[in-house]
């Protein structure tokens, strides 16, 4: 480990507790297993998105356009369920697959055209915007449960009975230990320098605990929420996909420099439109997501939502540039921002500081990003 790293993975660890200390000395309710099954809710929404971005932030691309994908591929869906009578699994499927048909094309005019991937999402995130105007005819679809749309309003009304939230902590506790067991041996195998074996594990124990704790608080309300199991899953494919196979190494290999990458016969092309495909599944889960948790798809429905993600990746580690970051790191970026956006919901803060809020972290992020990077 690097001093910067070091230096940053403590001053992350520190910035997160000073977030939270101040939001529990300022409003007691922060803490509450309610408030905090609703923290859960909303970190797992912008760490799902968050980690799609960190796939195409890899090979030193960027999507712009991922919050306004939300927005549309969640509108779809509401639209064909209660508009159309359409069952819910069968319109979710239906813009799952628009998604990736979409991010696989603009996938491949950013990479084939060779254009540059912040133009062709911008003008995307336009365009998507408009779309999602069209498809709700700038009005309000209520999501609302009932015969053929439980699936889809469940989404985030749903909590696991606690017995089964117990289990799923075990096998996630279990299921990371194995992750970073496995890591630290494949670099062994390799000759590459890995982290010494009492710190992976102490790591290991600790994220542990971690989990069982959110477990028994999150039980205390009305159990693990959905949301979070699908984070957990999105994640662990995530970490598997970048960390366990030759996806993820070229992913890593582009990001770190493309040219010796086509060299080494590495198929770039392939690879960055698969991770753009890959995204384009990650926004419509996204906006399944947070269209049921807002209850309605509206007109704001995944406003800035892509900053909010680029954000999570920053702050999480990932170089703007390519070829750094980590899963792990993604989600702790990721809830120093739920944990940001909560806390400012809860003591009433005015949206207009909101906004300076995310921005100025956002700001500092890459700041911190450039200066550690030197």
């Amino acid at each position: 480990m690097t001093a910067h790293k070091g230096w940053r993975d403590f001053s992350m660890v520190f910035a997160l507790a000073g977030i939270a200390g101040f939001f529990a000395l300022s409003s007691p309710q922060f803490l509450g297993s309610r408030n905090l099954s609703m923290l859960a809710i909303e970190l797992s929404i912008t760490a799902t998105l968050a980690l799609g971005m960190l796939l195409v932030i890899l090979p030193g691309q960027i999507d712009l356009s991922a919050g306004s994908g939300v927005g549309l591929l969640g509108g779809i869906a509401s639209v064909l369920i209660f508009s159309h009578g359409w069952p819910a699994p069968l319109a979710m499927l239906a813009s799952l697959v628009l998604g990736i048909v979409v991010w696989y094309a603009m996938g491949s005019v950013v990479v084939r055209e060779r254009m540059p991937s912040f133009i062709i999402t911008l003008g995307g995130l336009l365009v998507f915007k408009g779309l999602f105007w069209l498809v709700i005819n700038n009005r309000t679809v209520p999501v609302t449960a009932g015969a053929g749309s439980n699936l889809y309003s469940l989404l985030t009304t749903y909590y696991l009975p606690r017995p089964l939230g117990f289990a799923l902590a075990l096998a996630c506790a279990a299921g990371w230990g194995w992750l970073r067991y496995q890591d630290r041996k494949e670099r062994l195998e390799n000759g590459l320098e890995a982290e010494d074996g009492e710190v992976c594990f102490l790591k290991s124990f600790i994220t542990a605990q971690l989990v069982f704790l959110f477990a028994v608080v999150a039980n205390q309300f009305r159990g693990v929420p959905l949301p979070f199991v699908i984070l957990g899953l999105v994640a662990a494919c995530v970490t598997v996909l970048t960390e366990h196979t030759p996806f993820g190494r070229h992913l890593y290999a582009i990001g770190g420099n493309e040219e010796a990458a086509v060299v080494s016969g590495i198929p770039v092309e392939r690879t960055v439109i698969t991770a753009f495909a890959i995204m384009g599944a990650i926004v419509a889960v996204t906006g399944f997501m947070q269209t049921a948790y807002a209850g309605a798809s509206t007109t704001t429905v995944g406003d800035l939502m892509e900053l909010d993600a680029v954000a999570a990746c920053v702050i999480g580690g990932t170089s703007l540039k390519g070829g750094r970051g980590t899963a792990f790191g993604v989600l702790f970026g990721a809830l120093i921002m739920a944990t940001l956006l909560n806390g400012m919901t809860l003591l009433a803060v005015a949206p207009e500081f909101k906004y300076i809020a995310r921005g100025a972290v956002l700001a500092l992020a890459v700041w911190l990003d450039v200066r550690l990077s030197r």
